[in-house]
């Protein structure tokens, strides 16, 4: 037998486990060991959990599964470890939590199990989720800032600004040919802000839905959140509901803060989010409000489609996104998305990477069908009236 056709049947002999070995074969050394790490997770059904109750053992598989698999696909390996054998339960023991792969579906689990983690695991869960905060930060974050001060408003820049409100990056670029080598240093003949500092540019209101299904697009949406209540030229503010309200405008300093403070599971309601975000809007033409939700509503849905009614009649630019994940679109209600569509609306999913330019266009008013349709994404409940 050839070495190809060799491995051929071992990587058959993986896939369809211990049952195929008369066929394919038996397997030795790290191909062998590399087989166990996979029965133990996906030969345990019907048998109970195979990684059992003790923290060592999973603490060895964990290690051993990214030993032999590449990160990809160690996080899909953990979160069916989480799904079938209640490895969730199992992080709440901090020595167990140091061995997991960050990533954002392990944020997510955190998130979920925050009330019940013991105190001697809550610094180490803290520690997990920074780290997966700061990773989303440096891929997203510069391009999140670049879109929306680009997009703001031109006519908004002064050549008069007070000292708060000078652009230095504006300012330093126009400047550049008055650069003085001998001095090393430039001098600002012009300067560049933004006018009516003092008032916002745009208020932007994310109201996300907590509720279990909705997980990671909680994580990302307090991520964002946090990075744009750095932005000094849009006011942000950050809700998330289930069946009650939460403001966690407060916490956006710190994204680990904001994350924690929010409670996922529970119920919906989407009607009652989305009265106490109308209070909040007190210049409609220059607010955005990104609504996060699956839209199955269990609250009063004649009364939360009417109110979105009303913003969009006010001049509010209201975004609904299914997710904001890198899982594509989830279940979602199709009466309530066709609906939105009517009231003109737009619903659809978002992934991270796209919800920079979103925002952006959001900012610059522009036509958010015609965004879409640039970037593949396909509108729930049909096209929207522009």
């Amino acid at each position: 037998m050839s070495a190809s056709e060799e491995t051929r049947l071992e990587r058959w002999r993986l896939i369809l486990g211990q049952d195929a070995e008369q066929s394919c074969g038996g397997l030795q050394g790290e191909v062998l060991e590399m087989d166990r790490v996979l029965q133990s997770l996906y030969g345990a059904e019907g048998r109970g959990a195979g990684l059992g109750g003790s923290a060592p053992k999973v603490n060895r598989w964990l290690g051993d599964i990214r030993k032999f698999f590449p990160k990809s696909v160690v996080r899909v390996m953990q979160q069916d470890a989480f799904d079938r054998l209640g490895l969730a339960e199992m992080l709440l023991q901090p020595e167990l939590l140091e061995s997991v792969e960050p990533d954002v579906h392990l944020v997510a689990t955190l998130l979920s199990l925050g009330k019940v983690i013991p105190q001697k695991t809550k610094e180490t869960a803290r520690a997990v989720v920074r780290s997966v905060v700061r990773q989303v930060e440096s891929r997203l974050k510069n391009s999140l800032i670049q879109a929306v001060r680009g997009s703001l408003n031109r006519s908004a820049r002064t050549s008069r600004p007070r000292p708060n409100e000078i652009d230095w990056d504006r300012t330093i670029r126009k400047n550049l040919k008055n650069y003085l080598p001998e001095k090393r240093t430039i001098i600002a003949e012009q300067l560049v802000g933004w006018g009516r500092k003092r008032s916002s540019l745009r208020d932007i209101i994310l109201c996300v839905d907590q509720s279990g299904s909705m997980a990671t697009s909680v994580v990302y949406s307090g991520i964002f959140g946090a990075v744009l209540a750095s932005i000094r030229a849009v006011r942000t503010r950050m809700v998330v509901f289930d069946t009650e309200v939460a403001d966690l405008t407060d916490e956006m300093d710190d994204p680990v803060d904001l994350l924690f403070g929010a409670q996922l599971g529970g119920g919906t309601d989407i009607n009652r989010a989305v009265a106490y975000c109308q209070q909040h809007v007190t210049r409609p033409s220059k607010t955005i409000m990104v609504l996060i939700t699956d839209l199955y509503e269990g609250g009063d849905e004649r009364q939360m489609l009417s109110r979105i009614a009303a913003l969009v009649a006010s001049g509010v630019n209201v975004i609904c996104l299914l997710a904001l994940s890198d899982d594509g679109t989830p279940m979602f209600d199709e009466g309530n998305a066709h609906q939105l569509a009517e009231l003109g609306v737009p619903s659809f999913g978002c992934t991270p990477d796209q919800f920079p330019e979103l925002i952006a266009t959001a900012i610059s008013r522009q036509d958010i069908g015609q965004w879409a349709a640039r970037n593949n994404v396909v509108l729930a409940g049909g096209n929207i009236d522009s």
